[in-house]
């Protein structure tokens, strides 16, 4: 590894252009010892569930969003490789049905909140309301201003109760994005990967590259900031999601809860 890797992610703390940042800073990084830590950190977040499941006072939401091809599903995969299953809970938002269309915007969202003990994960998020919707032109700028606020609100009263918010945008070059849909294209095995809507959305590059710039700067905040992951390429972007997830658990100081009763003299017999 390289000196460059501390540095990385970037946490968003102020006002950001994307346009300044690059989505494979790879060059000088070992890639094989990268991938040993990342190993080391995903089997440290399974024990660390584990313990935050004892516990039960915390629970964490794991947030990725990204463009098409970005590797939020390969990121989840990897990440939560050792994780037992039961402690995982997986949200993936899509067009709103008509149920959900009879309600705001963030009433699926919260009620798919992990409970506590368990690690949840949002592939694509509540954050479709200000990018998709917006560059669809769905809804109008007056109300993607608005829904920032109301975003940052409504996260600000989830980490209040106790909710480990981490919120990770995959950035991928468009140069990789198309490298990857042709693989897709290449491999029989990939073709249910492959959408025309992917192109569709592709043509709106530019429009989504405004749309996440300014999603960024309005909702990276105190309470739960964004983790900008170059993702070009797959092994150093699970390095340094892991290693974010890693850190934040451990900061709970999480320890093994002590029986509600004296086990001292009970034999099994």
């Amino acid at each position: 590894m390289c000196s460059g890797v501390k540095k990385q992610p970037i946490v968003i703390k102020g006002k950001i252009r994307l346009s300044d940042f690059d989505p494979d800073p790879t060059k000088g990084v070992n890639k094989a010892k990268t991938r040993e830590k990342t190993a080391e950190h995903c089997k440290r977040i399974g024990d660390l569930q584990e313990l935050l499941y004892a516990n039960s006072k915390h629970s964490m939401l794991l947030v990725f969003q990204g463009l098409d091809a970005s590797g939020k599903d390969g990121s989840v995969r990897s990440v939560l490789h050792y994780v037992n299953p039961a402690g995982v809970e997986t949200a993936n938002f899509k067009v709103p049905s008509a149920e959900e269309r009879a309600h705001d915007y963030l009433w699926r969202v919260h009620k798919v909140v992990p409970r506590y003990g368990n690690i949840g994960v949002f592939n694509r998020s509540h954050y479709e309301a200000v990018l998709a919707e917006r560059v669809l032109k769905f809804i109008r700028k007056k109300e993607w201003l608005q829904r920032y606020e109301q975003i940052v609100a409504f996260e600000r009263m989830l980490v209040e109760n106790n909710v480990l918010l981490l919120k990770f945008c995959l950035y991928i070059s468009k140069e990789e994005q198309a490298a990857r849909f042709r693989e897709r294209l290449a491999n029989p095995h990939k073709y249910w990967k492959f959408s025309q809507a992917d192109l569709k959305a592709r043509q709106h590059w530019g429009d989504y590259q405004e749309a996440y710039e300014d999603m960024l700067n309005a909702t990276s905040h105190e309470a739960a900031r964004w983790h900008l992951i170059p993702a070009d390429r797959n092994w150093y972007r699970d390095y340094l999601i892991s290693r974010t997830v890693v850190h934040v658990m451990e900061d709970l100081k999480m320890k093994w809860p002590k029986p509600t009763e004296d086990l001292s003299k009970v034999r099994v017999v």
